[in-house]
C-alpha cells in the first residue's frame, strides 16, 4: 500500500489493482449474464449515448451519483439494484473499472464491468438501439 507521506500511486497502478480485484467480462459473457437475470448499468455520459446508442435492458446511472444508487446501505439505491448482479460498461472500460473497484469496497463482492466497454460492446455486434433521445436525420 502506498504510503501518505508523499508516494503516490500513477493512473496505471490504481487501474491495475481495480482490475486485479473484479472479474472483467468480454461483451458475449456480459450479454450472456444480462440474460440469466444480471443488470447492465451504462454509466455513459448522455453526449456518448446520443452519439452511439444504447444497450437494451441497460439501466443509465451517472457515474457521479453511481455509489449513491448501488451501494448496499445507501438509501437512494435503485431497487432494480438490488439482489443482482451488476456489470458496469462506460466507453472503454476505463471508467467502469475504477467504479466497480469502488463499489466493491462498499459491499458489492459481485460487481464487475465489460472488458473494453461500450467500443468493445459495439465492435463484437452485440445488440445497440438508437438512443431515445436521438434526432432524427
Amino acid at each position: 500500500m502506498v504510503e501518505s507521506m508523499g508516494e503516490h500511486l500513477t493512473l496505471d497502478d490504481l487501474l491495475a489493482q481495480a482490475r486485479a480485484a473484479i472479474d472483467r467480462l468480454t461483451p458475449s459473457a456480459a450479454m450472456a449474464a444480462q440474460a440469466a437475470g444480471a443488470l447492465i448499468v451504462d454509466i455513459r455520459p448522455l453526449e456518448q449515448r446520443r452519439r452511439d446508442g444504447d444497450i437494451p435492458g441497460a439501466v443509465v446511472v451517472d457515474r457521479n451519483v453511481l455509489e449513491w444508487r448501488l451501494a448496499p446501505t445507501s438509501k437512494w439505491r435503485l431497487a432494480e439494484a438490488a439482489d443482482r448482479d451488476l456489470i458496469l460498461v462506460c466507453n472503454q472500460g476505463y471508467q467502469s473499472s475504477l467504479a466497480a473497484y469502488s463499489m466493491r469496497r462498499l459491499g458489492l463482492p459481485t460487481i464487475t464491468d465489460v472488458d473494453g466497454g461500450f467500443e468493445a460492446w459495439h465492435a463484437a455486434g452485440m445488440p445497440i438501439v438508437e438512443h431515445a433521445g436521438a434526432a432524427a436525420p
